[in-house]
């Protein structure tokens, strides 16, 4: 609720219909403390004319009235019990108060207060915080005070506060309504169990717990609502007693475990809403007892089984929703005695069979979706024209190659959305202006076997979002297209559009938002359609020339796609004016030269930036520094000769930092010993450069992201836009090989060292790394062990420690790792057997080759009997360093050679006797050298 809603609206109202005979006030005067109580309470608030009122205009204030010498039973706002003269009735509506509603108000002192009405004031116009949070103590209060409350309605306050267990002494409640109030906290349950209670509304209280309580026989409920809650539990078989129940709302919650057959016991219900849970099992058969029910909606849980014969009962019913679970079998032969149904969503299911004819017979539908199923008969779908209401209608076959015939289409200008997946069309259907309504909001004809650009287009002058991916359409885009007023979104991808018809040149009437035009056969220069865009994906087609300056006129782009054409030059200066809005900027895969510029300083909302594969050469720019928001960095395969970019370790939501194939040299850590930075990244490949130097041993301490997983999604979730249109891609080595993944899993970590001049021990430290599910340290120099810790990496997939100088065992610890899919130790001085666990015994002798001390019955399961000589292992070339090292050191023990016996000698002496003294004196430093050999 916005708080100009809240300035000129409601701040709560609380609202008691007694229905006592009341008379006139002027009969018994009030009590006096009744009136120095209503006194104060005026003056607790600043009383002012509202603003749009002239000062020149009489406007009636009904505090005006309240004077002291006057019968305070007489003042406008205030009704007095016939009898005792005492205040019962408060209405100051549109009474023009100002300033806060304290807990310890005036209010309080009228203890026979029965009906109270404060609606449309100006309690936020205050001292206080706008949203104007209720103290807890006032919920208290007002449930101490007011037991003979009937009605309370503070819906769309920001109370912030529990709800205190007082509430169930309200013995004479009849509505309570505390929709939207930002409550937390553990609701008390013996609230629900006031026999007088009628409506109970809790919704959109998203922090705010529960569990539904064993209800009486003795209650009065017509309307129980807790949707957008945390209330979780199951619903109890009790809910049977729930005899007057008209509406039931649920969702949107956390509850669990199957729909209690009880259910089928209220009669009266007519709205039933059991959304977004975790409910399981099947539809109990007893549904089809609630032959009242309008509107039925189970979608978004987890359950499973066919429709019960039963449903059919539900005669009333006019929305339907099966949505998001996982029903089977086939939808129910006699569908159409719905004879009323408007909505039937059963979207996102596992059902089979044919799409019924007897539904598409249903003259009041007006929705159907039936997309994500498994349906593989569409016989007599073209019967839509018999539905003379139908607005939304979605289908898909998802057996996009088993096309069959073209469907011959006829449908009512009633359409609004039309979404036909991987349904065949008739071409002359499509191409006909006659078949296809004018009216027409949204359009997809995805996967639909066509080969020409669809004519009757044209004439929907409403379309908003049109979806032609995944044809066969060829030769040109029209140019009327770009002419549509009211298009906003167009999808043409995966088609063999080769160019467009008309003047390349942006439409001034287009308002065009998104165009993906991905994977087609477009070539040329780059055509931008209109100014006016957020989204231009035009990756995997042929477009020639540079980079088109004009783009640099789009104000408000938020995701850039030019990736995999044929692009060259060098990368604008003038895109710096794009990034005050841009998002996502990918030039992946095309010839683009030159240094990146430095155009990133005010790229706030940058969240990906992916320049890999191009021939970009130089240092990375010093204002990358400057995408605070930056997620994915990716570089890799380049000419960009630079140091490890530390500087960048302030950007806290990096994830993705890729390197790969470029010039990068120099330590990958900081000379001073500080700690590496980047907590919260995931995937870093640094392959293939020139990185040398050790790794000090608590290297991996602080890399957070790959050490703990705060993520406890089941459901997969990948690194894109928050619209999910448009994800991140990625190549990586994986197992051996070079892995494209479309899609970046948000838990998906690994690390790749490879191609480059490490050497020393891999740090132990790498085992804290516990989320870690790719690690590739081959062809470098590193020495020493593999570390014991590996063992700690549960979720570890890939190994890769070849072409090193790793010596001894082979840790038996890694035999437990049951997540290893893939090893590869070859070419080391590895000695000793193999473990015996299975991820070891399954992978290919050529994981082991090149260490002649291998050995032992595990072995020969995996290589047999044969054991090939290893041809001996080329010496890595020495760095400058080590070189200037060695000649220093042969220097050294020439000049020097008298002293060397006597060096010995004491060394013998030292070592034998005085070992601890020696170490303490003149042992290494507990810190990490740095420096390199």
């Amino acid at each position: 609720m916005k708080l100009s809603f809240l300035l000129r609206s409601i701040c709560f109202l609380f609202l008691v219909s007694s229905f006592l005979n009341t008379v006139s006030s002027t009969q018994h005067l009030c009590h006096s403390d009744q009136k120095d109580a209503l006194l104060d309470f005026k003056n607790e608030f600043l009383i002012q004319k509202p603003t749009w009122v002239d000062s020149d205009v009489s406007f009636h204030i009904k505090t005006e009235s309240w004077v002291n010498k006057n019968d305070c039973c007489s003042w406008d706002g205030i009704t007095c019990d016939a009898k005792s003269g005492k205040v019962i009735g408060l209405d100051l509506s549109d009474g023009c108060l100002h300033g806060p509603l304290e807990s310890n108000s005036s209010l309080f002192r009228l203890h026979h207060l029965r009906d109270l009405n404060l609606a449309y004031n100006h309690f936020t116009a205050s001292p206080i915080p706008a949203d104007f949070s209720i103290h807890e103590s006032f919920l208290h209060l007002l449930a101490r005070n007011m037991r003979n409350l009937r009605e309370l309605d503070m819906s769309y306050v920001n109370i912030s506060s529990k709800i205190p267990h007082e509430f169930s002494n309200m013995q004479s409640l009849r509505s309570l309504n505390l929709k939207v109030c930002n409550l937390f906290g553990e609701f008390p349950s013996s609230v629900l169990l006031i026999p007088s209670l009628q409506s109970i509304i809790l919704d959109g209280n998203p922090n705010l717990r529960g569990t539904l309580p064993v209800f009486r026989e003795n209650n009065s409920l017509l309307k129980l609502s807790i949707y957008g809650t945390a209330f979780s539990g199951t619903i109890p078989d009790s809910v049977s007693r729930l005899k007057h129940l008209i509406s039931l709302t649920l969702g949107v919650s956390n509850y669990s475990g199957r729909i209690p057959f009880s259910l089928g016991n209220l009669s009266h219900l007519s709205y039933l809403d059991l959304s977004l849970n975790n409910f399981v099992g099947e539809i109990p058969s007893s549904i089809g007892n609630l032959k009242q029910l309008t509107y039925f909606n189970v979608g978004s849980n987890k359950l499973s089984g066919t429709l019960p014969a039963s449903i059919l009962n539900l005669t009333q019913l006019r929305s339907l929703f099966l949505s998001s679970n996982q029903f089977t079998g086939s939808l129910p032969p006699n569908i159409s005695q719905f004879s009323k149904l408007e909505s039937f969503h059963a979207d996102d299911n596992c059902f089979k069979g044919a799409i019924l004819s007897s539904l598409l017979k249903i003259p009041s539908l007006t929705e159907i979706y039936l997309t994500y199923n498994q349906f593989s008969d569409f016989t007599g779908i073209g019967n839509i024209s018999l539905l003379p209401n139908l607005q939304y209608f979605d289908i898909e076959n998802k057996n996009y190659n088993k096309v069959g015939p073209g469907v011959r289409l006829n449908v009512f200008s009633s359409l609004k959305q039309l979404s036909l997946w991987g349904i065949p069309l008739s071409t002359a259907n499509i191409t006909s202006d006659s078949e296809f309504p004018s009216n027409l909001e949204y359009l997809s004809l995805t996967g639909c076997n066509i080969t020409d650009f669809p004519e009757f287009i044209r004439k929907e002058r409403n379309l908003q979002i049109l979806d032609l991916s995944n044809n066969k359409i060829k030769g040109q885009v029209p140019d009327w297209l770009w002419r549509l007023r009211e298009l906003s979104d167009v999808n043409l991808s995966n088609n063999s559009l080769s160019s467009f018809n008309g003047s390349l040149k942006a439409s001034p009437e287009s308002q065009l938002m998104s165009v993906d035009i991905r994977s087609n056969a477009f070539q040329g220069t780059l055509f931008i359609p209109t100014r006016s865009l957020r989204n231009f994906l035009v990756s995997k087609n042929n477009f020639t020339g540079e980079i088109p300056r004009s783009i640099c006129g789009q104000s408000s782009l938020d995701v850039l796609d030019l990736s995999n054409n044929n692009l060259r030059g060098s990368v604008p200066w003038c895109l710096e004016t794009l990034m005050s809005s841009l998002s996502y900027l990918n030039l992946r895969n095309n010839s683009l030269s030159g240094s990146l510029p430095e155009i990133f300083m005010n790229a706030k909302r940058l969240s990906s930036l992916d320049v890999s594969h191009n021939r970009l050469d130089g240092k990375l720019p010093a204002s990358l520094i400057g995408c605070s928001a930056l997620e994915v960095l990716n570089v890799g395969s380049n000419r960009i000769d630079d140091m490890f970019p530390f500087q960048l370790n302030s950007l806290q939501e990096l994830q993705v930092l890729v390197l790969h194939s470029n010039k990068f040299h120099g330590m990958l850590h900081n000379a001073d010993g500080s700690w590496f930075g980047f907590p919260q990244l995931k995937i870093i490949d640094v392959s293939h450069n020139e990185f040398f130097g050790t790794l000090p041993f608590d290297y991996f301490l602080n890399w957070t992201g790959m050490s703990s997983n705060g993520e406890n999604n089941l459901e997969p979730e990948y690194i894109a836009n928050p619209s999910g249109a448009y994800y991140i891609s990625l190549v990586l080595m994986s197992k051996g090989v070079s892995m494209e993944m479309e899609r970046i899993l948000t838990i998906y970590t690994a690390i790749d060292f490879s191609g480059n001049q490490l050497h020393g021990q891999i740090p132990d430290s790498v085992g804290l790394l516990k989320e870690l599910r790719i690690l590739n340290m081959s062809s470098n120099a590193f020495t020493g062990h593999i570390p014991s810790s590996l063992a700690n990496l549960t979720n570890l997939e890939s190994l890769d420690l070849s072409q090193n100088k790793i010596s001894g065992e082979i840790p038996p610890e890694l035999g437990t790792l049951s997540s290893l899919e893939w090893i590869n130790v070859s070419h080391n001085q590895l000695v000793g057997s193999i473990p015996r666990g299975t991820q070891f015994q399954r992978q290919k002798c050529s994981s082991y080759e090149g260490n002649p001390g291998l050995n032992g019955p595990s072995l020969k399961d995996v290589c047999g009997d044969i054991k090939a000589s290893t041809p001996p292992q080329p010496e890595p070339l020495e760095t400058e360093e080590e070189e200037e090292e060695s000649l220093s050191w042969i220097a050294a023990c020439l000049g020097f050679a008298p002293g060397v016996v006597l060096g010995l000698t004491m060394g013998y002496i030292v070592a034998s006797y005085k070992h601890q003294w020696f170490v303490k004196t003149f042992g290494r430093s507990k810190q990490p050298s740095t420096r390199t050999r």
